[in-house]
């Protein structure tokens, strides 16, 4: 399997993982030889992270407030939600590192 064509494939993976959140279509930039912009993918992850985060927040703050319309139950999924992002994002970022190191240590 090419290369390209996995990125295409992570790419639609991503964006039905949004839309099934409920979130929107993230914005990855393709450049005219098919390839994915790394900084693009990096930024709409963390943002999306962010989103959920803030989410989270304002309907916790909104259920403190004695808002009907939310639950505790939603704002428990929202914030486990929020919760399970954020650690995906740290463990990817450890295993960049790690490669980054094992890269470093290598004898050339």
């Amino acid at each position: 399997m090419k290369v390209s064509g996995v990125d295409n494939l992570l790419a639609e993976m991503r964006a039905a993982m949004a839309v099934a959140q409920g979130g929107a279509i993230p914005k990855i930039t393709v450049d005219a030889t098919g390839a994915t912009d790394f900084a693009s993918v990096l930024k709409s992850s963390l943002d999306g992270v962010a989103q959920a985060q803030n989410h989270a927040e304002s309907m916790q703050k909104a259920f403190v407030m004695g808002d009907d319309k939310i639950s505790l139950s939603n704002v428990m999924i929202d914030m486990q939600k929020a919760n399970i992002s954020f650690q995906t994002t740290v463990q990817v970022r450890n295993k960049v590192i790690a490669a980054y190191n094992d890269i470093m240590n290598m004898q050339v």
